[in-house]
C-alpha cells in the first residue's frame, strides 16, 4: 500500500454520480428498444455502454439487435430529453461541499468532467442550481470543450489530466509573486468521483486516486469484480461482461427476467460495504453520503 499526500483537488464526473441520469436512460433506451419489439436493457450491456460514446452505443445497438445507426440511435434518444428538465432527475448523491479544507488550510479545488455536451448539461442541471455553483466554470469540462477536440475520451485519462491543468492555472495565476510552481496540484493529489467502469479506468490512467460510487445494478454485474474496476484493468473487466452478455444471450431474453432493466425500477438498499484495491489507489463505496473525508486528509469548514 502507497502511502499518499493530502487530497488537495476533487474532480467529479456527471452522469450516474451527481444526478440520477442512470435510470432516466434506461427508461429511455427501453422505451426505444419495447417500440422495436426487444426486452428491456440489461446491465451486463449498460455497463460496457457507460461513458464510451459512439463505441458505447455501437455496442448497445449490436448486443439488442436495433435495426437501427448509431446516429439514428442518438437521434431517437435525444427526442426523449424531456425527463432531464423536471424533478425527476434529481441529486443522486448529496453535492459536494462548497468549502472543504485540507487538514493544512489549503483549499480543496473541485472540478467537473464530463462525458456530456455542455449545452446538454445546462439541460441536465437547470433546475439544480445548487449543484453546479460549488464548481468553478473555468474547472467545467465537457466532450464538446474546445480543449477536448484533440484529447481522448474516457477510458483515457485527457479529461482528468486537462482538468488539474486549468486548476493550477488558475493557482498560478492567482498567486502574486515566487514560489507559484510550489502551489501547483499533483496527479496523486487528485481525487476523482465516478460511476462507470470507463470513467475509474480514465482516473487511474491519469495517475490520480479514484473513488466509486457504481448504480446498484451496476454494482451488481461487478460483483467479484471490483478489485479489477479499481485497477483501472477495463479491458479485463469488459473480457468477463461480454461474457456474461454472450452466455446471457445464448440463453435468450424475454423482459422482465434477471439483470433486465425495467422503467422506474429501483434497487439497492442498505450500506455497502467498502471495498478498497491492492494498491491503495482506488476504493468503492455505495454513496457519496459514505465517503470518508478524514482517510484523504479533508475536512469540512464548519
Amino acid at each position: 500500500m502507497a502511502t499518499f499526500p493530502p487530497i488537495r483537488a476533487c474532480i467529479f464526473d456527471l452522469d450516474g454520480l451527481l444526478i440520477n441520469s442512470e435510470d432516466i436512460y434506461t427508461e429511455i433506451y427501453n422505451k426505444i428498444l419495447h417500440s422495436y419489439g426487444k426486452p428491456s436493457l440489461q446491465w451486463t450491456t449498460k455497463a460496457l455502454q457507460q461513458s464510451r460514446g459512439k463505441i458505447g452505443h455501437e455496442r448497445l445497438i449490436t448486443s439488442t439487435h436495433l435495426p437501427l445507426t448509431v446516429p439514428e440511435f442518438q437521434s431517437q434518444v435525444a427526442t426523449h430529453h424531456s425527463p432531464f428538465t423536471t424533478s425527476h432527475a434529481p441529486p443522486r448523491r448529496p453535492p459536494p461541499p462548497p468549502n472543504p479544507l485540507h487538514n493544512n488550510n489549503h483549499h480543496t479545488h473541485l472540478a467537473l468532467a464530463s462525458s456530456t455536451t455542455s449545452s446538454f448539461f445546462r439541460t441536465k442541471t437547470s433546475h439544480l442550481p445548487s449543484l453546479t455553483t460549488h464548481f468553478p466554470p473555468h474547472t467545467c469540462l465537457f466532450r464538446d470543450d474546445a480543449d477536448m477536440q484533440t484529447k481522448k475520451g474516457k477510458p483515457a485519462g485527457d479529461i482528468f489530466l486537462l482538468a488539474l491543468e486549468r486548476i493550477n492555472a488558475s493557482l498560478i495565476g492567482d498567486v502574486h509573486g515566487c514560489h507559484s510552481e510550489s502551489k501547483r496540484v499533483r496527479a496523486e493529489e487528485c481525487l476523482v468521483f465516478e460511476d462507470s467502469i470507463a470513467g475509474v479506468a480514465a482516473g487511474r490512467a491519469a495517475g490520480m486516486r479514484v473513488c466509486w460510487v457504481p448504480h446498484w445494478g451496476l454494482r451488481e454485474v461487478c460483483a467479484g469484480l471490483e478489485q479489477m474496476v479499481l485497477a483501472g484493468k477495463m479491458e479485463e473487466v469488459e473480457g468477463r461482461l461480454l461474457a456474461l452478455e454472450a452466455e446471457r444471450v445464448g440463453m435468450g431474453s424475454t423482459e422482465g427476467e434477471e439483470g433486465s432493466m425495467g422503467e422506474g425500477e429501483t434497487g439497492g438498499g442498505g450500506k455497502v460495504e467498502r471495498i478498497v484495491s491492492e494498491d491503495g489507489w482506488g476504493e468503492m463505496i455505495g454513496s457519496l453520503e459514505e465517503f470518508d473525508y478524514a482517510e484523504y486528509g479533508i475536512r469540512v469548514r464548519d
